[in-house]
């Protein structure tokens, strides 16, 4: 019968000093790595701010404000040069129509002392209609001219008729249509020139297109008729109010 092997044991010796010099390195150790932690945090918030520079931002800042102040500036500049401009053209346009009005009084004066090759007679200068207001009724102005006798008053009367569609059917008014009966017409006398006005009435749903001027002197002194586009008459602007 063969013998066991028998165990085997290690016996050492109880220290307890080593104990407690391992349980002090733990500690030193554990105590270390929080200084450790300390220090870094401390150096972390001691480091300069990254942020921009103050002096610099300030600067930025000042030629920000500056660059919107230019910019405003611009803007208001060229709202003015807009403005201008629109006041200069208005202006031009202004001054156009003046020329035109200009030229139209030249011709009529022109015409009013014979400055032409042949003198006329009685002659419509121009007529002028306007709607009054909330009515079917119509101001109408006739400008009359004469330098065939300048020495004398020319004297007659005037009729207008009108020219329009009613009902899809053409229409012409006559004076006694547009007077209430009134057959005797617009009385004029006047050496150089004269404006004569009046008042007509239009049916409803008539349109006008066209009025014509039959003025007729007593004693000779002669008649003519004008036609005259409705357009042009309710545009043309009325001669100035003085008898002669």
């Amino acid at each position: 019968m063969s013998r066991s092997a028998s165990p085997r044991f290690i016996v050492q010796q109880h220290d307890p000093r080593a104990a407690r010099r391992r349980l002090l390195l733990v500690v030193v150790l554990w105590l270390g790595s929080l200084a450790l932690a300390a220090l870094a945090t401390w150096l972390l918030a001691q480091r300069p701010d990254t942020g921009p520079d103050p002096v610099e931002f300030e600067q930025a800042r000042t030629e920000n404000e500056a660059l919107k102040l230019r910019v405003a500036v611009l803007e208001r500049a060229d709202q003015v040069d807009r403005v201008a401009s629109s006041d200069l053209q208005q202006t031009l346009r202004e001054r156009e129509e003046e020329i035109a009005g200009l030229r139209t009084d030249l011709g009529f004066y022109s015409r009013l002392v014979g400055g032409g090759a042949r003198r006329e007679g009685l002659s419509v200068h121009s007529v002028h209609v306007e709607s009054v207001r909330d009515s079917s009724a119509w101001n109408v102005v006739v400008t009359l001219t004469q330098n065939m006798k300048r020495s004398q008053n020319s004297e007659g009367r005037v009729q207008i008729s009108i020219e329009g569609v009613a009902n899809g059917q053409l229409r012409n008014l006559t004076w006694i249509d547009l007077a209430a009966g009134d057959s005797a017409g617009l009385p004029f006398a006047f050496k150089y020139f004269q404006r004569v006005s009046g008042t007509v009435m239009l049916p409803a749903g008539f349109s006008p297109n066209r009025i014509k001027v039959v003025a007729e002197a007593t004693g000779g002194g002669g008649r003519v008729e004008q036609g005259f586009a409705w357009s042009e008459a309710q545009a043309a602007e009325e001669s100035s109010n003085v008898q002669q």
